[in-house]
């Protein structure tokens, strides 16, 4: 088992995706053996990158012990966000822009964490670094990537050099970045077929807050209303969930890329709390977060200083 996998967080987004394509390429590149797999199905917007670039699905895992000794993590470090068995394996290397939290290592490690909007930022840097051509490609996947987590540069997370990167990118991949992106957003917007679980889910993750664990999904629409109207059905649903899994407070971020603000639809007996984590009223079980497009900012930071 000499090949290392490389791969993001759990229900992955653009960015885990075309990370884990990225880092493993460069990594080839350097004499490594590796593969990109992903912990979850590509999404809609993903998908559509992937089929723009003219690129395969990383196939899909749950477990990695069984076929690999070592791996990569791009895109996250937290161990309830990763591989159901990521203790089992040694991590090599990880390569993140989000809060560190719950992790550590037997061996010493290669880490290389920044602040800015998106994890394809750094491993641009990276592959300049170890003096490795983007292929055109590969540019337009990071491009995506940037995109989508910044939301064409939009997000409070999008830093100067994020926006550095996605027009060297946007050049090396060929397309007009405006255009595209737009395109690329609103793939990833239509949940008229989509089930709770899905809506829920397809972009989520836990965070351990002080004594309890927060699940977190978001959204992004054009059509906030869209997902309101099945208010009921998506409570119904994080309600079971949350008692399976032990969640003591569920949020659904919903995003209208458009307007750049959110509304969240809010299950749990903490429910109050996140009224005072945002001094906002809940009504109808949702909130309105006026301004707010980045969970990894503008929502787990707040909830975090609330919940410890």
């Amino acid at each position: 088992m000499s090949k290392i996998l490389v791969f993001g967080h759990q229900s992955p987004d653009t960015d885990a995706i075309t990370s884990a394509i990225s880092f493993s390429y460069l990594q080839n590149r350097l004499g490594k053996v590796t593969e990109p797999v992903a912990l979850g199905e590509a999404t809609d917007e993903t998908q559509y990158a992937l089929d723009y670039f003219d690129t395969k699905a990383p196939r899909v895992v749950t477990t990695v012990a069984d076929e690999a000794d070592e791996v990569m993590l791009v895109d996250h470090n937290e161990a309830q966000q990763s591989a159901a068995d990521i203790d089992e394996v040694s991590v090599l290397a990880v390569v993140d822009h989000h809060r560190i939290a719950n992790f550590q290592t037997a061996d010493p490690v290669y880490y290389r964490a920044e602040p800015v909007g998106c994890t394809n930022t750094i491993i641009l840097k990276l592959y300049k670094e170890n003096n490795v051509e983007v292929p055109k490609d590969i540019a337009g996947l990071m491009l995506s990537a940037i995109i989508s987590d910044t939301l064409l540069l939009k997000s409070p997370t999008c830093t100067e050099e994020d926006e550095k990167a996605a027009k060297e990118l946007a050049e090396i991949a060929g397309v007009n970045m405006e255009k595209y992106g737009k395109d690329l957003l609103k793939a990833g917007t239509n949940t008229a077929d989509k089930t709770a679980d899905q809506i829920l889910n397809s972009d989520a993750k836990n965070f351990p807050m002080g004594d309890y664990t927060v699940r977190i999904g978001q959204v992004n629409v054009v059509d906030v209303q869209e997902v309101l109207d099945r208010k009921d059905e998506l409570l119904k649903e994080m309600a079971s969930q949350s008692a399976d899994n032990a969640y003591d407070l569920f949020l659904l971020v919903i995003t209208n890329v458009l307007e750049s603000d959110s509304v969240a639809l809010v299950h749990g007996e903490e429910r109050n709390r996140v009224a005072k984590a945002f001094d906002k009223d809940i009504v109808e079980d949702t909130i309105l977060l006026e301004d707010v497009v980045s969970r990894k900012k503008q929502v787990v930071p707040q909830l975090t200083k609330e919940l410890s």
